[in-house]
């Protein structure tokens, strides 16, 4: 087995004292130009690599940050993590992203590892259940979370979205059209986004003069299989004209129902979703979507990063507004 490239190694190889390397690699400004373009070549043709330990030892900020995410099967995720990773690119951050699939034992997991590669910062969209995570989990990073909120032990900011009015005025838009009875499939009450959209959507309803009928909301873990299930249903049933949906993946499950029960939409049944795939822009003429800022947010993420005074985001929530995309024809 080769031996690991080190300082002293890299240092003995150039016959320069391993305090010159050691300041040429992290860029310390009493080093020349020409000594650390030196170094700094040589150090990458022997394959140094340098230790997030020895960095964080030395009190230097690892750069490293964590991504925790449910999944990336939700496109909403999939798109942030995609503009997350850009935009620390641009920072010179090294991002790490972990799955939790809403898992309290695997977020759990996932902040150990980022913990043992001594990761500044974690950006994470909170498990339902955070049980596994306490003060001494987090104590040693800043963080962020992301969507959804969870009580924690440590200071943290949070980015989300506010859709509120959005969702309000996708439901006034279908009582516009003439609709009376407006299901609406979003995620379970325990997340705090499926506690505030269903708010949302009962105030629509009010404000529209049209009565809440718990018959026809329905609210569960939000999940592809969730949505096209509450929507098979709801066609069965036959008795509303109309959709909401309160998550991206809920959209996709309520849209593969569509086509499975042969219902055609804004025909047979009208269907606003949430988040707005490139898709919704040409099918069907353009289902009317909540639009959410993804590319705002990932870049409020990173600019929260980026600030080095760890004090002055803690516990402030940055909210970006959601907006009702209404396209399609008006058929009712």
């Amino acid at each position: 087995m080769a031996k690991s490239v080190t300082i002293k190694s890299i240092a003995q190889d150039l016959g320069i004292s391993h305090m010159t390397v050691s300041r040429a690699l992290s860029k310390h400004p009493n080093v020349s130009n020409k000594t650390r373009e030196k170094i700094i070549k040589r150090a990458e043709e022997l394959g140094y690599v340098k230790s997030a330990a020895a960095t964080a030892m030395r009190g230097d900020s690892t750069k490293i940050v964590g991504l925790l995410l449910p999944n990336i099967v939700n496109e909403f995720y999939a798109l942030f993590a995609n503009e997350m990773a850009l935009t620390c690119e641009e920072h010179s951050y090294n991002l790490i992203i972990h799955l939790t699939n809403d898992d309290s034992l695997l977020e759990h997991k996932a902040i150990q590892r980022l913990r043992e590669v001594q990761a500044m910062s974690v950006v994470m969209v909170p498990t339902p259940e955070n049980s596994h995570l306490n003060s001494t989990h987090l104590q040693d990073m800043k963080v962020i979370q992301l969507i959804r909120q969870q009580p924690m032990q440590v200071p943290f900011a949070s980015v989300g979205v506010a859709d509120s009015d959005a969702i309000i005025k996708a439901v006034a838009h279908l009582a516009e059209k003439g609709h009376k009875r407006i299901v609406y499939i979003g995620a379970d009450e325990v997340l705090s986004t499926g506690r505030s959209r269903l708010k949302a959507f009962k105030q629509g309803l009010a404000e529209a003069g049209l009565e809440i009928r718990p018959e026809l909301y329905f609210t569960d873990t939000p999940s592809f299989d969730m949505g096209s299930h509450y929507a098979h249903k709801i066609f069965e049933r036959g008795d509303a004209g109309a959709i909401i949906s309160g998550g991206v993946e809920i959209s996709n499950g309520i849209l593969n129902a569509f086509m499975q029960q042969h219902v055609r939409l804004d025909i047979d049944c009208d269907f606003i979703g949430y988040g707005d795939p490139s898709f919704y822009a040409w099918v069907n003429g353009g289902i009317s979507t909540v639009h959410v800022p993804v590319k705002r947010l990932a870049h409020k993420v990173v600019d929260i990063l980026h600030d080095e005074t760890n004090s002055s985001h803690n516990d402030k929530p940055y909210l970006f507004d959601a907006h009702f995309q209404n396209r399609g024809p008006l058929t009712k």
